[in-house]
Order: C-alpha cells, then structure tokens, then sequence
C-alpha cells in the first residue's frame, strides 16, 4: 500500500478521499456475517435447500429486523446456509477481495466455530478450506488474515471449552484469540472462566462481546474475571464512569460497530452512540464491520458515519485507523505499518 502523506489531512479535498486512501485495519469482523444477499442465495441453490426458486427479494428480507433477538435468528438462517467447506472457502475467498477494495491490509475474522459445532459438523475440514482461501486471498489481494474462534454463549460452558481447546490446535494455522459471542442475557461471563484460562494457558488472545445487549456490569466482568484484552462493542461502559477509567487506565479497546448497534435495535437513533464519551474518557477506540453484508455496510462507510455523525476530524479518524493495527493481535504488525501513520 502506498503511504499517506504527512500533510494528509490538508492536501486531502474531502472526508471521503481521505477515508478510502486511509490505511485500515479491521478487528470485529464476523465470516459468516459477510455473505451478502445474492451469495447466500448462490449457495442455497447449490446445497439444494429449496424446492422451488426463491427470489433475490427473499434473501434480503432475513437480513431485515427489529432487534437483536430478530438478528440472531439470520445469523443462524446464514449459518445453515453454509453446508460444506466449499462454502466456506467461497465466502473467505469473497471476504478477501471485499476488504481490498476498502484498503483493509489485516483483519482478525471472528468464525462462529461455537454455532459450527451446534450444526454437527467437524471443525477439520472447514477450517482447512478457510485457511486455504485466506493464503489464497493474501496472495491475490494482498490481505491478510488471522482467526477468532468464536463460542456462543447460550450454549453453555462445556461448549464453550470445548472451542477454546480447538483455538490452541489451530494456533499454527493463524488462530490469534478464543472469544465469547451470543446473547449476553442468557449466560454471564463468570460462566466462562475454564474456557479463557484454558485460552489463555495455551497462549491465545482473549475477546468478549459484551455490554452490547447487556449493561456495564457484563463488561466490566470481562475484564475482572475473564482477562479480555478487547471488548467488542462494550458501548455501555459509558453508563459507569469508573468502568472508563479502568479501561482507559488498562488501554482495552473497544471494538465500535456503529451500523449494528442501530441495526439490531441496541440503538434507536445512531447519534445516541456514546463514541464521543468514550474518546473523551481516554478509552481507546477501533471501528469495524461487525457483520457487513448483514447490516449494509462496509468499514469506509463506518469511518464516513464517525465523520459526519460524531464529527470525527481526519486526525481523530488518523487515529483510530493507527489503533486498528495497534491493538491488533499479530507480533510486530503495527511495526510493520509504522511508516503509515508517522
């Protein structure tokens, strides 16, 4: 990728130029949440799922909702929709090319292996399909990726043990981190505690989705008890001022997914996000995707939304584009970008 020049926030003519040459990193990023509409569709005919055609139209109405309930619901229709590791390959392969286009040089992919294994499928010959087409995306797009295996919350501890032993086995194949996902109301985090110390004796990385649909107490408890050195979302750390200090104080991101939280209900009006508290307080920031296809967005239009919503200034943006590498999960990545963001 070409350097963005030191003066880039005056010889830039506008917010959008500035966003597409700005170099970027993305951290919450979900494959199964990547398959848009037309794809899913592709592959429901190929899997034989319909004995009639259903239209385009019928696709991108599973990915209309009202509220995170109704969200979970078509991260599960999309999941059944990937049957076999061709699949799979398609989508990471796709994924690839999708984040090249945005200037996207690195992203660490959350895979639901906790809903995988839900289905009844073996992790082996998935995973092996999706390593095969993320070395094939880096080699033509020039992306790399690195793995976030994923367990769902609802299904309980065993479980979700059970995804954190497979995230050590996979270490060599470019797993980075074991984290916790799902519906926040329905289990705790201290529910997981075996899983991350296991993570974490193994030497992973550690995530949790929290204070998304739950409250500050679901954040904190992240980080007191389960050791999370990233939170995804976490935008109701705002409400407890203690709570920023301390993830402030311990430099925890959080991983902003600004078009899911209104997306699925979290947020009635996008301008309710706390993203301004939270740079005020000191916490450091990334922006992401979460689930892209899913929620009609791609991470330039969330760099555009902190621009023009929360008034983010290019050297704010500058900065949390720096984080996104920062706070990354890979030795020296953030060495190796260094001459991008002096």
């Amino acid at each position: 990728m070409n350097d963005l020049p030191k003066n880039a926030s005056t010889t830039l003519k506008t917010l959008e130029q500035f966003i597409v040459k700005l170099p970027k990193a993305e951290l919450h990023l979900h494959l199964e949440g990547s398959v848009e509409p037309n794809l899913l569709q592709q592959l429901g005919k190929r899997n034989g799922l319909y004995t009639s055609n259903w239209e385009l139209a019928n696709f991108e109405r599973v990915y209309r909702y009202k509220d995170f309930s109704g969200f979970l619901q078509a991260f599960k229709f999309v999941s059944e929709h990937l049957k076999t590791p061709a699949d799979y390959k398609m989508v990471t392969y796709n994924l690839a090319k999708k984040l090249a286009v945005q200037k996207v040089s690195y992203a660490e992919v959350t895979l639901s292996v906790g809903v995988l294994l839900w289905l009844g499928r073996k992790l082996e010959p998935y995973f092996e399909a999706i390593a095969e087409a993320a070395k094939a995306g880096e080699r033509d797009y020039a992306v790399k990726f690195c793995w976030i295996f994923d367990a769902t919350r609802q299904f309980g501890e065993g479980p979700a043990l059970e995804v954190a032993r497979l995230a050590a086995k996979y270490r060599e194949k470019g797993v980075v981190a074991f984290s916790i996902g799902g519906d926040e109301g329905r289990a705790p985090p201290e529910l997981f505690r075996n899983a991350f110390q296991t993570a974490r004796e193994e030497g992973l990385h550690c995530v949790a989705h929290a204070g998304e649909a739950a409250g500050p107490e679901s954040v904190r408890a992240a980080v007191e008890l389960l050791g999370a050195e990233r939170i995804g979302h976490g935008l109701k750390a705002s409400l407890d001022p203690s709570l920023l200090e301390l993830l402030a104080h311990r430099k925890i991101p959080l991983e902003i997914c600004l078009s899911s939280n209104l997306a699925t209900g979290i947020l009635e009006r996008m301008e309710d996000h706390p993203l301004l508290q939270l740079l005020a307080a000191g916490v450091p920031v990334t922006l992401n995707t979460d689930d892209p296809a899913m929620f009609q967005t791609d991470l330039n239009r969330e760099y555009r939304l902190a621009g023009e919503i929360f008034g983010l200034t290019e050297k704010q943006l500058f900065e949390v584009a720096r984080n996104s590498f920062r706070f990354a999960f890979t030795e020296n990545l953030m060495d190796n970008h260094h001459g991008k963001f002096s």
